[in-house]
């Protein structure tokens, strides 16, 4: 019998709840032909119903039309299509375009903040943003500067705008925001500024705040019930968000929350992840550094934590957690779970139940992995849930002004925010990977409002004895914790997936192709090389009854920062101008949108 298509479409079986939701909201991500939400759909799927596009006729793919963007550096998110408009935003200075879809794209209107340039400096890893929300009539942008703005949809009129942080002190934005209900959360970027990070939930209809929820720091700032609020089943107990810090550290902590957000209205329970300690040199922050590197579940209402699980206690590399949750509804041992896959930059495949916490499976999805031998899964074991770090590659072991080397994997991890995507159809997660490593050496390093507070030198390069390329493609299985197939690619994939009904699943390379496999066996079914690297998100929606794909292409992010800022020495971008040093042979900057239609 075959499984469930999408799950917000059980989900919105729950009518209590959802009389508490955007009902609108909700209808506009159950209808496919639509593309609501940056993720897809609350569940993080990144899966449509759509199949007019199958894998017998997606050879046949052409290009429809495109659309400059007017903008250099690199384009990270998708658009979004509300019945006859598609949206579509920049990098810094965040534009956001309204295209009327029944009049060959024209512009409708045209948002343009002026921003000052004096956040770009202060942002890590190039000036991206992935993306904007839709809710109640809005379109939602959260700017580089942390200016939340609240955008009529029609007309692209300012409704209301609120700053959610101060780039004076290291504060800003890259990441899309989350409508739920009557409030829309935002996180925060800058944990290489020493910013204690923080989730926010602004009220839809005029901006004013709801609830803060900071990643460390006193009960009352972490929005926790040290009785109730569980870490591997057990209570967090009272101040868990200070006593593994030495004194005051957790104030300038970091543990942003840069990533991605998915809701289950069922539980009424929003997931997401914590980023990196400050600093990057483990030795100035002795302690677990709860609760960065953590996913994280609360009441969409209150902020309440219901549950933790520290991923990478004390982290040494900066494998920031703030990955995408994905939530599927599947059997173990023949009982229906509810469940939660995350794709860790620690190179470790989760899979927990998303209503306990209960960790399921903690599995390598890079077999290059080697700073952990794997995570204690014995419940009664005193290190239960935590990963056994390799000493040869413990930065921390090693000592300050010490250069380890041959750190699998190196800090952008083995999958950094490029969402996956999920087929309920095959039960497989499609994972955009990187296979790289790291020379890593820490060094003592002071802190200063607005300055950059990192404390490591680093070095990136292809994994050895790999298959000669920095990335793979690959299908996951999340409860055996195995990679089913593996498509290998000259440089890490930072593009998001897209799997469909018609049994095929895209992403984009760096080198600017996008490309469309089988989802069962991997093999290749289509490609089409953009003008420029692809690090955005593949979207389908369909117009006049047919069926399109569309991918933003600019090169950029953090895989991508030498050519989009320019940079030349190796170390810069935290090592990875060195390491990607070759993408200027095979692309150059250019923001452009590419949609793709069978022909006629």
């Amino acid at each position: 019998m075959r499984k469930t298509k999408y799950l917000v479409a059980a989900l919105l079986l729950s009518s209590t709840v959802m009389a508490s939701a955007n009902d609108e909201l909700m209808s506009l991500m159950d209808d496919p032909n639509q593309w609501a939400i940056q993720t897809g759909d609350y569940a993080n799927q990144r899966y449509s119903e759509l199949d007019q596009i199958n894998k017998d006729n997606v050879g046949d793919l052409q290009v429809a039309w495109t659309f400059s963007t007017g903008v250099l550096r690199g384009h990270e998110g998708s658009p979004l299509v509300i019945g006859d408009v598609m949206y579509v935003h920049t990098p810094f200075p965040n534009i956001v375009y309204a295209l009327d879809l029944t009049d060959e794209g024209k512009i409708i209107w045209k948002y343009e903040p002026k921003q000052d340039p004096d956040v770009i400096p202060v942002m890590c890893c190039d000036t991206v943003n992935r993306g904007v929300a839709y809710a109640d009539g809005k379109i939602f942008l959260h700017q580089a500067d942390t200016t939340v703005v609240a955008l009529n949809a029609d007309t692209g009129a300012v409704e209301w705008s609120v700053m959610n942080g101060d780039a004076a002190v290291g504060e800003t934005n890259t990441a899309t925001v989350l409508p739920v209900g009557d409030k829309v959360i935002v996180g925060i970027s800058g944990g290489e500024f020493g910013v204690r990070g923080s989730v926010t939930a602004y009220n839809i209809a005029d901006g004013s705040q709801a609830w803060r929820a900071y990643s460390m720091g006193p009960d009352s700032d972490i929005l926790v019930d040290p009785e109730t609020t569980t870490h591997l089943g057990e209570p967090v107990g009272v101040d868990s968000g200070i006593n593994t810090w030495e004194g005051d550290q957790w104030k300038i902590g970091g543990g942003t929350t840069w990533g991605w957000y998915s809701y289950d209205p069922d539980e009424n329970l929003v997931y997401y992840g914590t980023g990196n300690p400050s600093t990057w040199n483990p030795a100035q922050r002795p302690g677990d550094n709860r609760w960065s590197m953590t996913i994280m579940a609360r009441d969409a209402d209150t902020g309440m934590a219901k549950w933790f699980y520290q991923m990478t206690p004390h982290d040494e590399w900066d494998y920031d957690g703030i990955n995408e949750m994905i939530l599927t509804d599947q059997e173990i041992d023949g009982v229906e779970r509810k469940l939660l896959t995350h794709f860790d930059r620690n190179g470790l495949g989760y899979t927990l139940d998303r209503i306990t916490g209960e960790l399921l499976v903690a599995e390598k999805f890079d077999p290059a992995v080697n700073w952990t031998t794997g995570v204690d899964m014995d419940p009664n074991s005193d290190t239960y849930g935590r990963p056994a770090v390799v000493a040869e590659y413990s930065t921390e072991q090693n000592g300050e002004d010490v250069n380890s080397t041959g750190i699998c994997p190196a800090a952008l991890g083995s999958k950094d925010q490029q969402p996956a995507a999920y087929s309920p159809e095959t039960e497989l997660f499609y994972v955009p990977t990187n296979h790289v490593c790291m020379d890593y050496e820490p060094f003592r390093v002071s802190y200063t409002a607005g300055q950059p507070y990192v404390g490591a030198t680093l070095a990136m390069y292809p994994a050895p004895d790999s298959h000669g390329g920095m990335g793979n493609f690959i299908a996951w299985d999340n409860k055996a914790g195995e990679i089913v197939w593996s498509v290998p690619e000259q440089f890490s994939v930072w593009s998001g997936a897209l799997a469909t009904a018609g049994d095929v699943v895209f992403y984009g390379t760096l080198e600017g192709y996008l490309k469309a496999v089988d989802a069962a066996t991997g093999e290749e079914l289509y490609k089409f090389k953009t003008p420029s690297g692809i690090i955005g998100n593949v979207m389908t929606y369909t117009q006049g009854g047919k069926q399109y794909v569309a991918i933003l292409s600019g090169i950029g992010g953090w895989a991508g920062i030498g050519l989009a800022a320019g940079l030349t020495n190796p170390n810069d971008g935290l090592g990875a101008v060195g390491g990607y040093a070759a993408l200027s042979d095979y692309t150059a900057l250019g923001g452009q949108m590419t949609v793709f239609a069978l022909p006629d």
